[in-house]
């Protein structure tokens, strides 16, 4: 199984994601995160953050946390992850892909602010510290139509969207599990 979080930065796609991490090694269920930070740190070191980059970003996201799915790991992509159709690409393209948006309001965010990132953004044009990038702010993100599941952190605790997102993967491996099983018996 493939969770592909997004949502603007600071809303807690990684918070939750190593939250979750922890609660399921409890009961020894195999999740791995693959953080778009950590990763554009070194398989996406060469894009940026063009529209065509920021895509090709998830891709390959996608294909590493397809690779760990097919031995049984459940992956949770941890990005930004603003457009619909490279979402989309990665339900069609592999397996049991869920979309799962981790909402905060933009006043939130800004008050949150926890890599200075928005108050960067919010600076006047001519201001050489300006970061002209920032999604949500200068730069688009589309929120998901449908989402599998959607958590507001700015409406709910961090252990509260935790426990959610984990009963939701609990119901998914069950509802995979059953899917097979009733396919073997045919």
């Amino acid at each position: 199984m493939i969770i592909q979080l997004c949502g603007l930065s600071g809303a807690g796609k990684t918070t939750i994601a190593r939250s979750v991490q922890r609660k399921a090694a409890a009961s020894r269920l195999p999740i791995e995160i693959i953080d778009g930070d950590a990763y554009r740190e070194s398989l996406c070191r060469d894009l940026g953050f063009s529209k065509e980059d920021r895509c090709e970003n998830i891709r390959r996201l996608g294909f590493v946390a397809s690779r760990l799915s097919d031995h049984g790991v459940i992956c949770i992509i941890s990005a930004i992850n603003p457009y619909e159709t490279v979402r989309r690409e990665l339900k069609m393209k592999y397996a049991h892909v869920k979309t799962v948006h981790i909402d905060c309001s933009l006043d939130e965010l800004i008050t949150r602010d926890t890599k200075g990132l928005y108050k960067r953004a919010l600076l006047s044009d001519n201001h050489p510290d300006k970061l002209n990038n920032l999604t949500g702010v200068n730069d688009p993100f589309e929120a998901p139509s449908h989402p599998d599941l959607h958590l507001r952190t700015d409406e709910h605790s961090i252990t509260a969207c935790t426990n959610t997102l984990y009963q939701f993967i609990l119901q998914n491996i069950k509802h995979q599990e059953a899917k097979y099983s009733r396919a073997a018996s045919i």
